[in-house]
């Protein structure tokens, strides 16, 4: 045995050791750990750097869990169906995604979640093991459990708690469709509770069912009113052993005085010996019980945990390696991880093993040959999340485009903010367009482009929708015309919104040939000047008639701008920052407003909204519409400044702690904007092919493409005081751009940066 063997082997009992935190009958943890033992010894004994390194190690599921970053901590595959996740119990903002880190009880265990969306739905199937009597408060609380963090831990594809009440140590892992979950019990009498009532934040229970298969097997369904409208989800569950009785109460579901349906609560009652497992595998659909009774078949056969959490490892494994990075600092790298993590929870997987989903028309549809998926925050993820898919899920990304097709086809236009088979309109924009047309010009996938210029300029000729019509006639949307399409205002933001989709379908017109098109939406595209008022400098609200907003204060949160204020939306013109430049009075001008941005700070008597978070000046990273602001002094040969607040940003707003995202996650952008930081580039115009150098974080990133190829920067130097780059280099020779392409990227390029501690002279 070598060494490095005897190290590994070590290592593994080390790991076992801390893992098992609790008071556990030696001789089963022995047995339940052997299989890892022995495939943690084969790992460690290869050579090969991206076979032995175990990715999930360096992922912190907590990290995002407090303060605003409304993630969730339980157990997933990549872009799982199932999230399952542990809920606190109580309602809130703080409980978005069903768990909050400053909580201290658990009250079941879920699972479908959202990551970091603000928006609370789902929590669907919740299972919760007790020992009698157990501990019950009132609603909404119910029945729960007191949990410490000092026993729980949780990394890519598994979760522990143990619930200090009942002495019951849970464990979670997944499927892409499966929930498994492992119950260590103490001796006593014990239950399983299956709560299909329990409603929480916007979700609540429209009707629900629970019917005996067998001696082993549970099926039902829950059907939920929230966010999303009219959710199905339909559930088979496998327990290890039979129950020795099954007890079901039932609530009848008022609405208007009229009951609606009913509320399914069934207790599975156990005698159990010292620590006694039974594993649970659930299986969720979207389509029917039989669909999760082929699910549960087709991932989870068997009742084997351990077999199922290596089989996540592994999933999550293969998904990270694809960026492989250098560096000493293991918080960094957990930072790092985690994020690129994160960017992988959602999209969500929406459709059965069969291929069989549930559409917006409310009928069952059939995914021929490509995988359906849901949770799209479009708003958000079109900015960084996407363009990131193309280099690590072309795949997918390819999947994704004809997901949002179809629901073209069955909802008559593109998905805005879609999950569960319904449109939520949340937010603004049409911007499944930007994705469409960044994975188009970069020639990913085999969709149909024909159809999906067509969606893109349908949905972009709505007229009744959202303002569509007005701005199409004025070229702007008035903020004083409310209408039954146009209630919620948010005028100006829409209008920016409008004009960076519409010139994305004119570059996919213009790729095509189709020059009509592509005139139009270039006209479109320029509406940005109709908004901008030069005697105050800034983009303006204005009316039907054409006036300026009175007394307008950048600085001010108002109906007019959707979740910003003037100065974080004024840059929302990511498709022509030159003609923005110009608009300002040229590139002195447009310094020194980038400059007011990050040094004009709000005062301490000013009441900043929940999404204003991240500040920098004005400058809020908690909130997408100023993710690329900080890059933009590239374009006024001021990239020093660019380095020094995308440092910032990196090093400040970024850590590995539960408070360790500055605002919501929203499905993975607040991730994905680190991923590509880190690496020292950001997609400014996501549809451009052009990505502006910033500052890298690791002295070596390497992107492993699905063409086989490595792109490679390597920072030369680079430190928390070294965050400039001095020089550059592309495949070895001098290169003078703020930026690089696409094309170098899949290419596998070597981009090799100097780095020193003071402003460098690499490109001005």
């Amino acid at each position: 045995m070598s060494v490095l063997d005897i190290f590994c082997v070590n290592r593994i009992f080390v790991a076992i050791n801390l893992h098992y935190n609790y008071k556990f009958n030696f001789m089963k943890l022995v047995a339940s750990s052997f299989c890892a033992l022995a495939a943690l010894f084969v790992a460690c004994s290869t050579p090969n750097k991206s076979a032995t390194t175990d990715y999930t190690q360096y992922v912190n599921p907590f990290i995002g869990t407090d303060f605003t970053g409304n993630t969730y901590p339980g157990a997933q595959v990549p872009f799982g169906m199932v999230q399952l996740s542990p809920d606190n119990g109580l309602p809130g903002w703080d409980r978005i995604a069903g768990y909050y880190y400053p909580d201290s009880t658990i009250a079941g265990f879920s699972h479908t979640h959202l990551s970091g969306t603000g928006a609370g739905d789902l929590y669907d199937i919740s299972f919760m093991p007790v020992t009698l009597p157990y501990k019950e408060a009132e609603e909404p609380l119910g029945i729960h459990s007191k949990f410490s963090h000092d026993n729980e831990s949780a990394y890519a594809g598994y979760y522990q708690v143990l619930l200090t009440d009942y002495n019951i140590n849970v464990e979670l892992t997944a499927t892409e469709r499966c929930g498994v979950q492992r119950y260590t019990f103490p001796k006593a009498e014990s239950a399983i509770i299956l709560n299909l009532s329990k409603a929480m934040n916007w979700d609540a229970t429209q009707d629900s069912h629970i019917e005996v298969v067998d001696s082993v097997t549970i099926q039902g369904y829950r059907y939920s009113d929230g966010w999303a409208r009219n959710q199905k989800i339909y559930f088979r569950t496998r327990f290890s052993r039979p129950f020795d009785k099954m007890t079901i109460d039932t609530t009848a579901i008022v609405k208007e005085g009229k009951q609606i349906g009913t509320g399914y609560i069934a207790r599975f009652d156990y005698p159990t010996s010292e620590g006694e497992q039974i594993t649970l595998v659930t299986a969720i659909s979207g389509t029917s019980m039989e669909g999760a009774a082929k699910n549960l078949q087709a991932e989870a056969p068997n009742n084997d945990f351990d077999t199922y959490l290596a089989q996540a490892k592994d999933m999550w494994n293969k998904e990270l390696a694809k960026i492989q990075i250098e560096t000493t600092n293991e918080d960094d790298k957990v930072v790092f991880y985690t994020a690129l993590y994160h960017s992988m929870l959602a999209p969500t997987i929406y459709n059965d093993v069969d291929g069989a989903y549930y559409g917006p028309d409310k009928q069952v549809h059939q995914a021929d040959g490509w995988t359906n998926y849901s949770t799209f925050s479009l708003w958000d993820t079109y900015r960084a999340a996407h363009p990131l898919f193309t280099y690590t899920q072309p795949e997918r990304t390819n999947d994704m485009i004809k997901s949002f097709l179809a629901f073209y086809e069955q909802n008559g236009r593109l998905p805005v903010w879609n999950f569960y088979g319904s449109e939520t309109d949340m937010m603004i924009g049409y911007h499944a367009v930007p994705v469409i047309v960044d994975a188009y010009l970069k020639g990913i996938g085999d969709f149909d482009a024909e159809k999906a210029l067509e969606a893109c300029v349908a949905t972009a000729n709505l007229d009744h929708y959202r303002g569509i019509g007005l701005y199409k006639e004025k070229g702007y949307i008035p903020y004083n015309i409310k209408d039954e399409y146009n209630t919620e205002n948010w005028s100006l933001s829409k209008t920016l919104e409008y004009t960076f989709d519409d010139f994305c379908i004119a570059e996919m017109a213009k790729k095509m040939g189709k020059e009509d098109i592509a005139k139009e939406f270039y006209t479109r595209a320029g509406y940005y000047k109709n908004v901008y008022n030069p005697a105050t400098s800034f983009m303006q609200p204005r009316d039907d008639k054409g006036n300026f907003i009175a007394n307008f204060k950048a600085d001010e949160y108002t109906p007019h701008i959707c979740e910003s204020n003037g100065w974080q939306y004024f840059w929302s013109a990511q498709h022509d920052i030159k003609g923005l430049i110009d608009l300002v009075g040229g590139k002195e001008r447009f310094e020194q407003k980038l400059d007011s941005m990050f040094t004009f700070h709000p005062t301490d008597k000013d009441e900043l909204p929940i999404f204003s978070t991240g500040m920098i000046g004005q400058y809020a990273h908690g909130n997408e519409p100023s993710h690329h602001v900080s890059y933009l002094f590239n374009a006024v040969n001021q990239p020093a400044k660019t380095q020094k607040y995308v440092a910032e940003i990196m090093h400040n707003l970024y850590t590995n702690t539960p408070a360790g995202l500055c605002g919501n996650e929203d499905c993975g952008q607040m991730s994905a904007w680190y991923v590509f930081s880190a690496m020292g580039f950001y997609p400014v115009n996501p549809v451009s092919g052009m990505y502006e150098l910033g500052t890298p974080l690791f002295p070596k990133a390497e992107l492993h493409l699905a063409n086989g190829n490595t792109f490679t920067v390597i920072a030369k130097g680079v430190s928390r005081e070294n965050i400039y780059i001095q020089s550059v280099k592309l495949n070895g020779q001098p290169y003078d751009k703020s930026y690089i392409t696409h094309e170098q990227i899949m290419s596998g390029a070597t981009l090799e940066l100097e780095m020193g501690s003071t402003p460098g002279t690499a490109w001005y």
